[in-house]
């Protein structure tokens, strides 16, 4: 029988060996009439998001989480995207009998980033994927506010699995050491009054995923580029019938409207 421990605190024995893992897909959406508009926008988003911005956010992630940084490589992509990765620890150096720093925590915070746009009806898509992956007693949930509101964020498609196992003092296997039933848990209710949520959970496993999408589509926050302004009436129906449904085939990931 599976001891999961829930709603009070464990004592372990040793290192605490549970990996617990959240992974996001963020997706800002916007609207550009040209193709000179829609490349535009790319540059924007790149430059908005290059390396280095990526890179001050995954530090904050670190300070939230009360980690501590180990090694950072970022990288810049021709013609667009960026990458970085954080090795991090639990805030500590522990130190060997040798006197040799040890790296024993196996964490990591990732990012890359994914634009591209649609030639056919001047949709532009920016996508990051952020990934915190942590060992110990350190949780990414605790970044997920911030996560979030550090990106113009339409679309939010999560998970979040705790792996592995470790023992208390008696020996016993311990699968989970905090309580979780959904990662709504851990999202402000500022934040979720913002968006549709949608659970899939399987919590017996230790598997839970979540996705939102944005409830308000307030259309001149989606229009780029001086050629998107001035439209008629009909026109912006248009235009935000287009922008819901690229919203709302990738929150279902497949493509809801067929043409035709």
């Amino acid at each position: 029988m599976i001891n999961r421990c829930r709603g009070r605190k464990i004592k372990l024995h040793g290192f605490n060996n549970l990996t617990k893992s959240l992974s996001f897909n963020i997706y800002d959406i916007c609207f550009a009439r040209s193709s000179s508009s829609q490349i535009d926008y790319l540059e924007y988003i790149d430059e908005e998001y290059n390396s280095e911005k990526l890179r001050s956010i995954l530090e904050e992630v670190t300070n939230i989480i009360q980690a501590k940084i180990v090694n950072i490589s970022t990288q810049d992509y021709d013609p667009r995207g960026a990458s970085v990765t954080v090795l991090i620890n639990e805030g500590h150096s522990p130190v060997d009998d040798r006197g040799v720093v040890a790296h024993l925590d196996k964490s990591h915070i990732t990012a890359h980033t994914y634009p591209e746009y649609n030639t056919t009806n001047g949709i532009a898509t920016f996508r990051v994927d952020i990934d915190v992956s942590t060992c110990g007693m350190i949780s990414p949930l605790r970044a997920l506010d911030f996560l979030i509101d550090s990106f113009d964020s339409d679309i939010v498609l999560m998970d979040y699995r705790v792996r592995g196992f470790t023992r208390d003092v008696k020996g016993r296997k311990i699968y989970i050491d905090h309580d979780i039933t959904s990662i709504q848990d851990y999202i402000s209710d500022e934040i979720l009054q913002k968006y549709s949520a949608y659970d899939i959970n399987v919590v017996s496993d230790n598997i839970f995923h979540t996705k939102m999408v944005l409830r308000d589509l307030k259309l001149d926050n989606y229009l780029f580029g001086s050629d998107s302004e001035g439209f008629s009436k009909t026109e912006k129906i248009r235009v935000k019938k287009l922008l819901r449904k690229e919203m709302h085939e990738i929150f279902e990931c497949r493509n809801i409207f067929q043409e035709g």
